[in-house]
């Protein structure tokens, strides 16, 4: 039997022998408890050697010594780990630990060793730690289906001592559930109210339980829409009644999404706002279509704008000359509606009429679908194939890199569950 006990590592000391994969896999989760650590090693990996060269860890640069653990050069180690390769050397590190009354994991040995380190993990605060009679694999196994299903709300986290309180900005990515972050799908199981956008993976929102309460914030274009004041409105008052709040948004909260007037709306009420960043479609899109943003030698630049208001609109702060004098990278979100007046003025401002373009509509979603074209022809193209919001343009030589590299998606080639099953790939 084993007696399992939840650590606090803050300013502890521990050392660590030995610089390899297993050193390399717990050290940083020991940095994160917050210790301090000792790593005795002749050579380590290089992400190791980073964190030394960092002054995170304190490296000692030789072989093990007898004493290394105990002697009274040693500092009071709270904890060991002997992760060489060497059996021998390890079973020298574990007897000393053991003689100083000092726990020792001992990586190459379960048997032998006086503590297991568990898999662990956490999900929506919780850590979990899993032990199953030293085997690893199970572990690990277990404590993956405990924390996907605290992240997704199978198991139900909301019912603890102390709630979450005020407003959470998730960015929910580009359309694909699978795309939230870890963070944002944690905090979203958590929510006693969620207040979603249109272009929100609404998807997850039918995983909720059954009380809590959706407000539907979609802004239709052209269309229906909730006013950003009533949006205020609403995460203020239900935070104020003690309620925890999730705004549901498309792409990132604070790219075009508003977010910072919402921010600074529950701020003036003394709400407290969490913001978790979102994958944004201005980089979705053109990776799920195979465009590379950039490219070594074609685009050392990206340009995200908004094409909300055209070009010659008194409202653009958009620099379009600049960017028409630019080489690199144009992004340009909401653009559909208004590509004649957004090409006509790269093209007056100097940008060639064969520059490459592609418009990808519904990106990372099943009806994904690509069209492209130069400065000069692609508003025609977008009109004839009936593209429709939502959409990202992408401008620039890095369309025509993705041809030539036989990268680019025209068709709905964004598959995931093909993607994450390894099935039928290239």
């Amino acid at each position: 039997m084993t007696y399992l006990l939840g650590l606090r590592m803050r300013d502890r000391d521990v050392l660590v022998v030995g610089g390899g994969r297993v050193a390399q896999r717990r050290v940083p989760v020991l940095l994160e408890a917050g210790a301090r650590i000792t790593l005795i090693s002749p050579e380590v990996s290089p992400a190791l050697e980073d964190l030394a060269a960092a002054g995170r860890i304190t490296w000692l640069r030789r072989a093990w010594r007898a004493g290394d653990v105990s002697g009274p050069e040693a500092p009071a180690f709270w904890l060991v780990h002997a992760a060489t390769d060497d059996p021998g050397i390890n079973a020298e590190v574990s007897e000393e630990a053991e003689g100083a009354r000092v726990w020792c994991v001992r990586a190459d040995d379960r048997h032998t060793s006086s503590a297991w380190t568990p898999a662990g993990g956490s999900a929506n605060g919780i850590t979990v730690g899993v032990l199953a009679s030293g085997d690893p694999r199970r572990a690990a196994g277990l404590r993956d289906a405990i924390t996907e299903g605290l992240a997704d709300g199978t198991l139900d986290a909301r019912r603890g001592r102390e709630r979450l309180r005020g407003v959470a900005l998730v960015g929910g990515g580009p359309g694909d559930p699978g795309l939230i972050t870890v963070r944002g799908r944690q905090l979203l199981a958590q929510a006693d109210v969620v207040v979603v956008d249109r272009l929100a993976p609404t998807s997850l929102l039918d995983g909720l339980p059954s009380d809590v309460e959706i407000v539907d914030a979609a802004k239709i274009p052209y269309g229906r829409s909730m006013p950003q004041e009533a949006i205020n409105e609403v995460l203020v008052e239900r935070a104020g009644r003690g309620l925890f709040v999730v705004r549901l948004k498309g792409g990132d909260s604070f790219l075009f999404g508003r977010g910072g007037e919402e921010a600074a709306a529950c701020a003036a009420a003394g709400i407290p706002v969490t913001v978790v960043p979102g994958v944004t479609s201005a980089l979705a899109a053109p990776a799920a279509a195979g465009v590379p943003a950039t490219h070594r030698g074609v685009a050392q630049d990206i340009h995200i704008v908004s094409a909300h208001v055209a070009p010659d609109d008194p409202r653009s702060t958009v620099d379009w000359a600049g960017l028409a004098r630019a080489h690199g990278t144009v992004v340009a979100l909401m653009g559909v509606e208004r590509i004649e007046a957004v090409t006509e003025a790269l093209i007056a401002h100097g940008r060639s009429e064969d520059t490459p373009v592609a418009v990808v509509q519904e990106a990372t979603l099943p009806g994904q679908r690509t069209v492209t074209g130069t400065l000069a022809d692609i508003a025609a193209t977008v009109r004839s194939a009936g593209v429709r919001p939502p959409a990202v343009v992408i401008i620039g030589e890095v369309v025509k890199t993705a041809r030539d590299l036989d990268i680019l998606h025209t068709g709905a080639q964004y598959e995931p569950e093909r993607l994450a099953t390894g099935r039928d790939l290239p």
